[in-house]
């Protein structure tokens, strides 16, 4: 079983007209407004699948400061998710520092959600104020038994649009705050993951996190598989292509290329994220 965790779709008033939704809107202009920023919506990455063979996907939108533009969205994912059940999974995701967050996740959820991201924090990064905004939200997570999805990213190297002020410190801070919550880091969780080798404290405190690869072409060698599942093991990696960002397929050749057993990479590509979501294979 092959499941993507990490997938963007958009409603196609947003698709068609992108330019009417900037104002306002500063992460989704920097993001989207250049037009090779592709937007894609339910039969687009449907069709995608079958082609790239993937089962099952992970579904969410965007994190919106128009509390109701963010409402009318996460609508959109949940209603794309439930007509295609046996396919896609909806998230519900929003400004983690807006007033209506937690109320927003719980309707989400009583909805029937499958989990909660990719929640990103573009500016601030995961500071004191984000944490705060985040206990209720991580409440409702832990009561309904879901994941959360963090948008996260290397804090050295090259800029690039989406890249946010976070910290390892930060990232640190967030999971010592919510150790007993499923969390999974966005984009190999800035790298984080190498910690689990210190000999006090890491280990135990990230029982409970996991990391996807969404952009992984992008921003890592391919030896970040094999030097992961040496580190954390397989069942910790959660295959995300960041659709429509990239395709699966460019994973699969990395993958495929990486030096893993076929246990590691059917793992990685699928069955970790099975055993997280309680998905029977």
């Amino acid at each position: 079983m092959i499941i993507d965790f990490h997938t963007h779709l958009f409603p196609r008033q947003i698709r068609e007209n992108r330019s009417r939704f900037f104002d306002g809107e500063p992460a989704f202009e920097l993001l989207y407004k250049p037009e090779k920023s592709k937007l894609s919506g339910g039969s687009d990455i449907l069709a995608a699948m079958d082609e790239d063979g993937v089962d099952k996907s992970v579904v969410f939108g965007f994190p919106w400061e128009d509390e109701d533009l963010c409402r009318r969205h996460n609508d959109y994912i949940l209603a794309t998710a439930d007509r295609r059940k046996d396919r896609l999974l909806g998230f519900c995701c929003f400004d983690v520092m807006g007033k209506s967050a937690p109320a927003e996740a719980r309707r989400c959820l009583e909805a029937g959600a499958a989990g909660i991201g990719e929640l990103a924090l573009y500016r601030s990064g995961i500071d004191k104020e984000a944490l705060d905004r985040l206990d209720p939200i991580m409440d409702a997570a832990m009561e309904f038994n879901v994941p959360v999805l963090i948008h996260t990213n290397e804090p050295v190297g090259h800029k690039y649009p989406g890249k946010t002020p976070v910290t390892h410190e930060q990232i640190w801070n967030m999971v010592s705050r919510f150790p007993k919550n499923k969390i999974v880091l966005a984009h190999w969780g800035g790298g984080i993951f190498f910690f689990h080798l210190l000999k006090k404290q890491a280990k135990e405190l990230l029982e409970n996190v996991y990391y996807d690869t969404a952009a992984s072409p992008y921003l890592y060698d391919k030896r970040i598989y094999r030097e992961a599942c040496d580190i954390i093991g397989p069942e910790k990696v959660l295959f995300g292509s960041d659709f429509p960002l990239l395709r699966p397929m460019r994973y699969f050749k990395e993958v495929a290329g990486a030096g893993l057993t076929q246990e590691e990479a059917d793992k990685i590509l699928g069955l970790s994220a099975a055993s997280l979501m309680g998905i029977k294979t």
